[in-house]
Order: structure tokens, then sequence, then C-alpha cells
């Protein structure tokens, strides 16, 4: 299973990667806004925005791919561990 996180914090990059591996998914994490964005996002299973902590752009062009590739929307306010955490949590009960 693939997630694309959009948002959050710089410090929180590895600690986002070290999640989503304890829940055995690959992941890429984007909290800064890269040039060629729409390209680098792929076809997730997964796509998380932390709403407090993103640009407004990035949020729109996140949700076109996600719409594009069928991919799960979540939103989250907050950007903390407990927030990735709940997320998984919820879609992998949902799935099972």
């Amino acid at each position: 299973m693939s997630i694309v996180i959009v948002g959050g914090h710089d410090r929180m990059h590895c600690r986002y990667k070290d999640i989503c591996k304890k829940y055995g998914c690959k992941c890429k994490v984007f909290t800064q806004f890269p040039a060629n964005f729409k390209n680098q996002i792929g076809s997730p299973d997964m796509l998380i925005v932390f709403t407090k902590t993103v640009a407004h752009k990035m949020v729109n062009i996140a949700s076109e791919q996600a719409e594009k590739t069928g991919a799960v929307i979540k939103h989250c306010h907050s950007s903390s561990a407990c927030a990735l955490n709940e997320a998984l949590e919820e879609y992998f009960s949902r799935a099972v």
C-alpha cells in the first residue's frame, strides 16, 4: 500500500515515514512545495492532507491527482504523529 502525506512539519518527516512503515505502507512525504509536485505524487492508495500546515495550492493539486487515481483522501487538521496514527487506524479498520 502506498501513502502520500501532504503538509506537516519538516522535523516530523522521518517520524511520519516510521509510522507508515509500522502499518506496512510505503510513504512519500511532502512538507514543502516541490517544483513538479503534480508528477511526484504518483498514484497512491491513500492521500493524507495535514490542512493546518499546507498551502492551498498543494491541497488543490493533491486532491486533483487523488480523484484521477481513485485514492482515498483523509484531511487531518493536526499534523501530529497521533493524527497520522488515527488516520491510518481508521483506514485499515474500514478495509478489513
